[in-house]
């Protein structure tokens, strides 16, 4: 199991706005198509106004056949515009688990 982790600095006022479009529209849209959602967090601590969220796949292959489904999925492709409109910069990571990790 490989994790994505996305992380997005929201635009300043813009946080309730943008978890009530992912809560409401997003996650309907993309938890079908890419499966595995860990998690979805906001900061408390440390650099405020920052959403992670944490999606699990089989590989490297798996992740970029559920991406790529989800590109082009037309209701992702009408609703990504507005969700990027509320996020100020984003960064993602591939995480890969331990031997020893609870999660692998």
């Amino acid at each position: 199991m490989i994790v994505e982790e996305r992380i997005y600095r929201i635009r300043g006022g813009k946080m309730q706005e943008y978890l009530k479009l992912v809560r409401e529209e997003g996650i309907a849209i993309q938890a079908p198509i890419l499966g595995n959602l860990i998690g979805y967090f906001v900061t408390e601590i440390g650099p405020l106004s920052h959403v992670v969220h944490m999606w699990g796949y089989a590989s490297l292959d798996d992740r970029a056949v559920r991406r790529s489904n989800l590109a082009e999925d037309p209701r992702w492709q009408a609703f990504i515009p507005r969700l990027t409109a509320l996020i100020e910069s984003s960064e993602n990571r591939i995480l890969l688990p331990t031997d020893f990790s609870p999660l692998r």
